[in-house]
């Protein structure tokens, strides 16, 4: 199974309650086709960069699930048929995840062949200060 993001905007329209419905119809989806959910959170309610079918605000949540691509495609099928969703978008976050994991294991494998620093002995005589002409 694969990790996604999704990032749901639904219209302000309806009561507290129709919108906590529709978002707990769509997390169902996901959960009884054996996805897992690994992060929630309401976003609320904000406003948008530009109108969407004449609203000025929507109402966000975020999901972070662990699912199969089919179960991603058949939530974005429903998304699309909902009138109540202005937005939505599904992103696969675990390419991401390896990519940062392989450039954590590069860093590091250059770090550990540098040279160690070396830090002068405290007991070291310092290089000696310009002498200052006076005359000159």
């Amino acid at each position: 199974m694969r990790i996604y993001d999704i990032v749901v905007v639904l219209s302000p329209d309806g009561t507290p309650d129709q919108t906590t419905g529709l978002v707990e119809g769509f997390k169902k989806i996901l959960v009884d086709d054996g996805a897992n959910v690994v992060l929630e959170e309401p976003w609320g309610r904000r406003r948008l960069a530009y109108a969407i079918g004449k609203r000025r605000e929507g109402i966000y949540h975020y999901w972070q699930v662990e699912a199969k691509a089919e179960t991603i495609a058949e939530l974005e099928r429903k998304l699309r048929l909902s009138d109540e969703v202005l937005r939505h978008l599904a992103v696969r976050a675990d390419e991401e995840l390896k990519r940062a994991t392989k450039l954590k294991k590069i860093r590091d494998a250059k770090a550990a062949a540098k040279p160690p620093k070396k830090v002068p002995a405290e007991g070291a005589a310092a290089a000696p200060a310009p002498s200052e002409d006076v005359n000159a």
